[in-house]
This record gives structure tokens, C-alpha cells and sequence, in this order.
């Protein structure tokens, strides 16, 4: 095991070693190590410059990008924390997420794949268009446009750079806009490097957010020591060399694209390889062209490319990575797309996020199943979901996990962080797990509601919240059903007030203005009642009863 550091002293040890290798590389992008630094280091300047220090929350509103990595070392660096804002974020989720994370300063593209992020953002402050900081998000000071529009009271990148750059001049630097604070004094080296010194391998690296069984997601602190480490853990499982070069379609708005992508790279020296979208046949040319020896993603992504009409074998140079995939899929990816050393992949974000990764020489029916030990100095259980108490090999039970790996809490939720968190140290993970007599631990499904729609997590409750604002309605109820190509999808029943009349486009056309396209319901059916379904004896639904229900009525195949 390696011990506890800091971003940052990672990244000096990569342009140390291998300050001319590529580093990163996406469309209309390549960068080395040494550029990836350069980059970071003067983001770092800027971000100092604009009044970001040590404990701050950055949060960052883009697509996978160079800027997207420089922007989050640059925090780092600092001793920032980076809040990733998922780009499929509507009004309501995303006025959530800045506020309950206290965001001082918002990085963000004008646009992406279609969506105009300003208009939303506007939406949600609309002190964007006069000054900062507005009513709703009063600790918003701060917001940088990456792209060519820039509201009255945002910034320009180019002049956010240029502010913290030591040869800009002193304060008031960059002409800011009316509506924003102006720039500190520029930046220099020396102060750069002392907030690097600051920086400990404890401190908060960056807030997931990330959702569960309550009506919005819980923004989840992992540290420095967690988010690293567990990257260095995972990659020697996967066994990632510095000349690999590891193309993931991951976003970097979820713990699989920061720690099991971003931070592969930087812990191994490898270079990483990503597309701003994942389109297919993108992906397929980028695996063969770069030449491609690893990669990473779910059932669905793999799935995805393998049934594609350019698909072909021989155009697949991939040697192995990681899936959190299913028996079926992890042999058809051995099979038909001929990646020998995949391996299975199981975790959380309050786990920063992998617990348990198969390694890339263990047997291979190991790996399809899924059975995989713990990593070094982690701790794995199996327990009774009722009593808490430890099962023995083979029975099924909720999976425990305590460690290094470990979240420090979620943020300003105690409550929720003393309920996931035990005060010996346990994280309850809510997943359904069986261990074997060797200790090696497989999760089998899910003890909470919450399904996944192609890698999303979605809680039933936060889509049940977003049809509750309808005027119209009384109740409604989520579930996931089975779907050929996402895994699962949502179906929603509702029951309308007395009088209120409604259709189940209206509904649809409802959600669809107001959360992700992921969670949007697929299929809505108007109900009378739910006793019929299955009610508790506190007249709870029982979501596994509508559930079969929902799979009956809607003609669905099970999944096994």
C-alpha cells in the first residue's frame, strides 16, 4: 500500500517522472504532463486571485475536457473542493445542489450537447443577468463562463485567467464585468507553493453528490487520502502500467470519472483517453485509432459497443480494465469483444467509490461472478440487515464496508451520515451481498429502492418529488422495470386529486421540463387506488409488489 498524500504531490511526481508523455487526450486535445501541470498551475493562480482558499467549494458545470481535469487539480492544489454538478441536471436538482454545497465560485460551460446551461443557471439565480450574489444562492459570488456568451454579472474565462497570471498587474486586474467581485492581486510562485505545503492528505478533496433514498442527493466529502488511494488500488488490481493508455467514457461528474479514471492516470502515469459525449462509433474509431489497451464502464456501455454496426473485433486492441457488469456481459466481453484481463468492479461514491475490484489475473469465472477481495487494509462484512450482526460465508446479507476508503460524512447531514455511518466505523452500504469461506465478497442486489438506469442512480423518491409538484396530483409511486438496453428505466403510478383530470403524456412532458432525461418516468399509468397492489399495514406501498406489478401490465421480461 502507499501512504496517505495530496494531489498535488502526485501530480509533481508524474511531470518529475514523465514530463513529456502524454497525459490526456480527447477530441481537438492532447496534452502532456507537463501541460496538464502548466494548466493546472495557472487555473490555481486564478482561482487564488478571485478569493478561492483552503476549504472552499468550487463546483464545476462541465463536460469531459482537458479543462475539466486542469480545473480540478487546480482546486486541489489550492486545497479547494471540487463539487462536480452533473450536466443532466434541471432547475430544481441543480438549484439543490449549489446551494446545499455552499458553492462560492462556478466554473461552467455556456452550452453543451444542446443545453443551454446559462438559461438554467438563470433560472435558478437570476441575479446572473445584474450582480452576484443574488437571493437564491447568496454564497454564489463568483460564476466563470467557458464559451462565448457571459451574463452580465459572470466572468469570461480568458479574463479569469489573465487576472491571476503574476505579469497581469495588481488588484482590480482583468477589467472585471459589473456584478463580481474584483480580482485580488495576482498570484506567485511563492504563494502557490504555500498553499500547497497547507494542503493535507485529510482535508476534503471534492463533494459527490450522489443520490439515495431521500428526495435529493447527498453530497458525499471525500478526502484526498480516499480518492487516491483508492484510484492507486484499484489500478494495481486492473494492472495499469505508465505506457497504457486508458480510454474511458466515464463522466467526470461521477466517481467513476474522477477516481477510476482521472485519478488512474495520475497515480500510474498512464495516459487517459476520453470523448465529450459517448456516441458509439466515436468511441469505437477512438479505441482503434489511439490504440486503446484499457478501458472502463457498465454493462450498458459495453453492451453498447459490442452491438454496434462498426463493431469489429479486430479493431480492438484492448488488453483488459474494469466493468460493473453481470456474468453475461463480463463473458461477451471476454468472448466477442476479446478483452482477456477485465475484471469485475463493485462500489459506492461513499466509498470513494470502489470495495471490492477483481484482479486481472484471478481466474476468470472468479472475475464474471463477480467474487473479489477487499483491497489492502479495508475491512468487508456481511451482516444481518435486521440485527446487524455478522453472517457467516455464503449467507446473503447487507454488505459493510469500513476503512481508508470510507467517506468522511456527508455534508451538512448528520442525521443522514450517522445513519450510513456507524460509530465503530461501518458504512452500510444498503446492497445485498454474499461472502465465501476465502473472504472474497460478490453483491448480489440492492436491499434499498433505488434502480439504475444505464450506470444512473436513481432513488424512486426524487422522481416521486418531481410528480408531486404536478397540481394535479395526489400520489405517485416509482419503481424500476426492466429495459433491453439501460438495465432499468422508471415507472411511475400516479393518483390525480379528486376532480383533477390529467394524462400520462402531461405527466411525462411534466418531468421531462423539470429533472434528467435518465429519471424521467418511461412508462405512467393512472391508478384509482394502490391497495390493490400491495399496501403495509402503515399503507406503505410495497414497491416490490408494484414492481411485479409494473412488469405484468406493461409486458415486460424480467430480469434474471
Amino acid at each position: 500500500m502507499i501512504g496517505p498524500m495530496t494531489l498535488s504531490q502526485a501530480l509533481a511526481r508524474q511531470v518529475a517522472e514523465r514530463a513529456a508523455a502524454e497525459a490526456f487526450v480527447a477530441p481537438g486535445e492532447r496534452l502532456t504532463w507537463a501541460e496538464l501541470n502548466d494548466g493546472a498551475q495557472r487555473i490555481a493562480r486564478a482561482l487564488h486571485a478571485a478569493g478561492v482558499r483552503r476549504g472552499d467549494h468550487v463546483g464545476l458545470l462541465l463536460g469531459n475536457s482537458g479543462a475539466w481535469v486542469q480545473i480540478f487539480y487546480a482546486c486541489a492544489l489550492l486545497g479547494a473542493v471540487t463539487v462536480p454538478v452533473n450536466t443532466r441536471f434541471k432547475t430544481d436538482e441543480l438549484a439543490f445542489c449549489l446551494k446545499q454545497a455552499d458553492v462560492t465560485l462556478l466554473l461552467t460551460a455556456d452550452t453543451f450537447l444542446g443545453i443551454d446551461f446559462l438559461d438554467l443557471l438563470t433560472q435558478v439565480e437570476p441575479a446572473l443577468d445584474s450582480a452576484l450574489p443574488g437571493a437564491q444562492l447568496p454564497r454564489l459570488r463568483r460564476v466563470v463562463v467557458l464559451g462565448d456568451r457571459c451574463p452580465q454579472a459572470a466572468q469570461r474565462w480568458e479574463e479569469f485567467i489573465g487576472a491571476g497570471h503574476p505579469a497581469a498587474g495588481g488588484p482590480g486586474a482583468g477589467h472585471p464585468a459589473a456584478g463580481h467581485p474584483p480580482a485580488g492581486p495576482s498570484t506567485d510562485d511563492a504563494t502557490l507553493d504555500a498553499c500547497k505545503r497547507a494542503v493535507t492528505p485529510d482535508d476534503v478533496l471534492l463533494i459527490q453528490y450522489t443520490s439515495g433514498t431521500t428526495s435529493f442527493p447527498k453530497g458525499v466529502m471525500l478526502t484526498h487520502a480516499n480518492m487516491l488511494t483508492n484510484a492507486w488500488a484499484a489500478a494495481q488490481r486492473i494492472g495499469v502500467r505508465p505506457d497504457d493508455r486508458y480510454f474511458s467514457i466515464r463522466p467526470y461528474f461521477h466517481v467513476a470519472g474522477t477516481t477510476l479514471s482521472i485519478l488512474v492516470s495520475l497515480m500510474t502515469g498512464c495516459c487517459l483517453l476520453t470523448l465529450p459525449k459517448f456516441d458509439v462509433a466515436d468511441a469505437l474509431r477512438m479505441l482503434d485509432d489511439e490504440r486503446c489497451t484499457l478501458t472502463s464502464g457498465n454493462d450498458t456501455i459495453f453492451l453498447m459497443l459490442m452491438g454496434h454496426p462498426d463493431f469489429d473485433r479486430s479493431r480492438i486492441h484492448l488488453r483488459g480494465g474494469w466493468a460493473a457488469a453481470g456474468p453475461q456481459v463480463m463473458q461477451k466481453i471476454r468472448d466477442v469483444m476479446g478483452v482477456p484481463g477485465i475484471c469485475n468492479a463493485y462500489g459506492q461514491s461513499e466509498a470513494s467509490p470502489n470495495i471490492t475490484l477483481s484482479c486481472f489475473d484471478d481466474p476468470f469465472e472468479l472475475r464474471a461472478m463477480g467474487w473479489a477481495l477487499p483491497h489492502p487494509g479495508m475491512q468487508v462484512r456481511v451482516v444481518d440487515p435486521g440485527t446487524g450482526q455478522p453472517l457467516p460465508a455464503g449467507e446473503p446479507g447487507e454488505i459493510q464496508a469500513r476503512g481508508w476508503s470510507v467517506m468522511k460524512g456527508y455534508y451538512n447531514m448528520p442525521e443522514a451520515t450517522a445513519r450510513a455511518l456507524g460509530a465503530d466505523g461501518w458504512l452500510s452500504t444498503g446492497d445485498l451481498g454474499e461472502m465465501d469461506a476465502s473472504g472474497r465478497l460478490r453483491m448480489v442486489g440492492r436491499l434499498k429502492d433505488m434502480f439504475r438506469v444505464g450506470g444512473e442512480n436513481v432513488a424512486p423518491a426524487e422522481v416521486e418529488e418531481t410528480l408531486h409538484g404536478h397540481p394535479a396530483v395526489r400520489m405517485a409511486q416509482v419503481v424500476g422495470v426492466p429495459d433491453a438496453r439501460l438495465g432499468e428505466v422508471p415507472a411511475a403510478f400516479v393518483l390525480l386529486k379528486d376532480g383533477q383530470d390529467c394524462t400520462p403524456a402531461e405527466l411525462t412532458a411534466w418531468c421531462k421540463a423539470r429533472c434528467a432525461n435518465f429519471k424521467v418516468p418511461r412508462y405512467v399509468e393512472i391508478v384509482d387506488s394502490f391497495e390493490h397492489i400491495g399496501m403495509t399495514g402503515s399503507s406503505k406501498v410495497q414497491k416490490n409488489k408494484l414492481r411485479a406489478h409494473a412488469v405484468a401490465l406493461f409486458g415486460l421480461e424480467p430480469q434474471a
